[in-house]
């Protein structure tokens, strides 16, 4: 089931329009990351699932477009490969939008805020204002991590039909993060019916022990859920009754505000 399930999300190629070298081109660049920033062309080849003389060919293609750096026995990505990403940030007005909202709700709670968006399984970070580090994972634009146990991911998956919330769970690797974990996607989705009725999301120490968060929903002019925003603190200064209690309010005005003025409306 949760083979058919990823297919069903990760798989989405478009028969005659599927441009199969494109894609093995975007497979290339996907194979680089924090734990493999240098790689051989073996290792590359390896990782992106590609032959060496394709992923040879890739290689050069990127190195000579300028997205790939090498010296002539490691591969690694260049800084142009950024270009890729702001031109996605760039198109989406809502990010130039919340900057602002978001920098009065950290100076204002004095929590860390950040925005995401649903990219099948994971959240995806377009916007973070931090206060302090209060996580042992370094987040920033572009940072992933799973939906099923963060607050905005939960408060977007509640934006999903039925069906397709369970076929995401079933996607996804509900392992125990921490003691707190939720890990039956039942228990899940009940979560997240819950975020869908209350408007808001709270995640307790499931992500990483001693994280609290609490997510709203950005929404565009017709009423979709485009985003999340939340904010996070540490368990030992701000338990998550007291964050409930002192900072829902303020972190949903400030997701309100975003989400008008993403629609046009004047806010006074």
């Amino acid at each position: 089931m949760a083979n058919t399930a990823s297919a069903r999300i990760a798989d989405r190629k478009p028969g005659d329009g599927y441009v199969q070298s494109f894609a093995r081109g975007l497979q290339v660049i996907r194979s680089f990351s924090a734990s493999a920033p240098s790689q051989t062309l073996s290792e590359v080849a390896a990782r992106a699932g590609l032959s060496r003389a394709g992923a040879r060919r890739i290689l050069l293609t990127l190195e000579a477009l300028g997205y790939v750096r090498s010296d002539g026995k490691l591969f690694s990505l260049s800084p142009r490969i950024l270009d890729l990403g702001f031109s996605y940030l760039s198109s989406m007005p809502i990010w130039n939008l919340a900057e602002p909202y978001m920098e009065e709700l950290v100076a204002q709670v004095q929590e860390s805020c950040s925005a995401a968006v649903l990219d099948a399984t994971d959240i995806v970070y377009v916007l973070r204002v931090p206060t302090r580090k209060i996580m042992s994972i370094s987040l920033g634009v572009g940072s992933r991590l799973p939906a099923y146990c963060t607050s905005m991911g939960r408060m977007l998956m509640s934006a999903l039909p039925p069906e397709e919330l369970m076929d995401l769970l079933a996607a996804s690797e509900l392992t125990p993060r921490t003691k707190y974990t939720l890990t039956d996607a039942k228990e899940i989705a009940a979560k997240v019916a819950q975020a869908r009725r209350q408007g808001w999301a709270l995640v307790n120490q499931e992500l990483e022990e001693g994280l609290v968060s609490l997510a709203a929903p950005i929404v565009n002019r017709s009423g979709q859920v485009v985003a999340a925003l939340n904010i996070s603190g540490q368990a030992n200064r701000t338990s998550a009754r007291v964050m409930q209690d002192t900072m829902l309010e303020p972190l949903l005005e400030a997701a309100r505000t975003i989400s008008q003025r993403l629609g046009g409306t004047t806010v006074a």
